[in-house]
């Protein structure tokens, strides 16, 4: 047999058991939309480092063809200079 109050003791427990539950469950979902945030952020960053690879490389190769363009304008400008001269030699004969 319960004592007097006794039932109001434990209707106030099981209100806050049920408040401690409800609250648990709460961290419990906060926490896994956290864990579920976290491996989107960590799959975005591994993109962006997948990226950025692919970018540092795609610049190497376009450096390296800067290099080439370079040294070829370089060739066609001697090439250039040689032949204005040459044709400067053939024609100052004719120009007296």
């Amino acid at each position: 047999m319960r004592q007097p109050g006794e039932e109001a003791t434990l209707e106030q427990a099981s209100r806050r058991l049920h408040a401690a539950i409800g609250a648990l469950e709460a961290a419990i979902d906060r926490r896994l939309d956290d864990d579920h945030q976290r491996e989107n952020l960590e799959a975005e960053l591994q993109s962006y480092g997948s990226d950025r690879s692919r970018l540092a490389a795609e610049l190497d190769r376009l450096r390296a063809r800067s290099t080439d363009l370079e040294a070829a304008n370089r060739e066609v400008s001697r090439r250039l200079d040689h032949a204005v001269e040459t044709i400067r030699a053939v024609l100052a004969p004719h120009e007296r």
